[in-house]
């Protein structure tokens, strides 16, 4: 009888064990350690609805942010049929200070076409729809319809950068870090994969002093191991943030003031806003500002408001009068401005 042949290892053996390894300690760690959130099942049927609405919330915004608005946005409309129903005006006045606010345009357009045709069953399905890019679509249908995708965001790709010790800088290392976080996928609880993912990033591995103690993978970390696991991801130096530079226009009556709804096209589209000038590199003189007063009256200076968007810093100088403007407008309050308005719409008051 022959001798049996020595069982050779496949290609991708060590790798599988590696994976599976990770895979069983970081989901044992989320079972201990995840977050308790308003959105996440941990037993049951996921609601689409549910996780759609927070997913959208939650693109580039904190979890402490979100949580009241989700709740509001719930108690409002319960179903994606009752947000689809809902006039356009009352979606952004309940979004009002979440900021990034052509994430509710698209949200309500988006509610529209899911009330019409019915959730999409994959992550391709999700593409289609207004406001869902690669992340929200992969993270939709991972933890909604336990498809195996790649959910990766930003704590996704600083714990893969910690893992691997990838010396690529950020943003250029975005395709090699998607693809060691793709190469750990299995169709092993996927959702709760991506959520743990997701919490390890949050909870442990965070930016500034990260808690690898607490770690369920510091003996696999390359850049623990280094003795700097802080200085992961690399990061190229950022550009200084430029300065821009505008007028608002506080028309008061009584105790109301005069709103106008900004374009659709462009920063806080479509929200509600005060009259101001452009926005510009340079400050605006007294005599050129008044030129796109609401109104002749006599306005007065009562200040100034500083407010960090994104990709720019802005100082609005504000101008206050007992104005009766014309044109499209309406008298209201500062509840549904954003926060950059409001700022705007309370400073000098005592």
């Amino acid at each position: 009888m022959p001798a049996l042949a020595h069982k050779r290892p496949r290609p991708g053996d060590k790798a599988i064990a590696t994976r599976d390894k990770l895979r069983k300690s970081l989901l044992k760690w989320y079972d201990r350690n995840g977050r308790d959130l308003p959105w996440r099942l941990r037993s049951g049927k996921p609601d689409p609805y549910r996780v759609w609405l927070s997913e959208i919330m939650l693109q580039q915004t904190t979890v402490a942010a979100v949580g009241p608005y989700f709740a509001k946005f719930l108690a409002a409309w319960p179903d994606v049929e009752s947000l689809a129903a809902a006039p356009r005006d009352d979606v952004l006045e309940a979004w009002a200070g979440l900021g990034y606010y052509s994430r509710a345009r698209n949200l309500h357009a988006a509610a529209q076409a899911l009330a019409a045709g019915g959730f999409p069953p994959d992550e391709v399905g999700w593409r289609e729809l207004p406001g869902v890019g690669p992340y929200t679509a992969a993270a939709i249908a991972a933890i909604a319809y336990g498809e195996a995708t790649n959910v990766v965001d930003g704590n996704v790709e600083r714990v893969m950068a910690r893992l691997y010790a990838v010396e690529a800088p950020l943003p250029g290392a975005k395709a090699e870090l998607k693809a060691k976080a793709g190469a750990l996928i299995a169709d092993d609880r996927p959702g709760d994969w991506a959520q743990a993912l997701m919490d390890l990033g949050a909870t442990v591995c965070t930016p500034k002093s990260p808690k690898c103690k607490a770690c369920p993978w510091i003996d696999d970390c390359a850049a623990y191991a280094s003795g700097a696991p802080e200085t992961y991801p690399r990061k190229i130096a950022k550009a200084e943030r430029p300065e821009r530079f505008g007028v608002a226009f506080r028309a008061e009556r009584d105790s109301a003031i005069w709103l106008v709804r900004r374009p659709d096209k462009g920063l806080l589209g479509g929200m509600a806003a005060l009259p101001t000038t452009e926005w510009r590199s340079e400050a605006w003189t007294r005599a050129e500002a008044l030129k796109h007063a609401p109104a002749k009256a006599k306005w007065r200076e009562a200040g100034a408001v500083r407010h960090v968007f994104t990709h720019f810093a802005l100082t609005l100088e504000v101008y206050v009068a007992d104005a009766a403007p014309k044109g499209e407008g309406w008298w209201g309050d500062a509840r549904a401005l954003p926060t950059v308005f409001k700022k705007a719409a309370l400073v000098g008051r005592q």
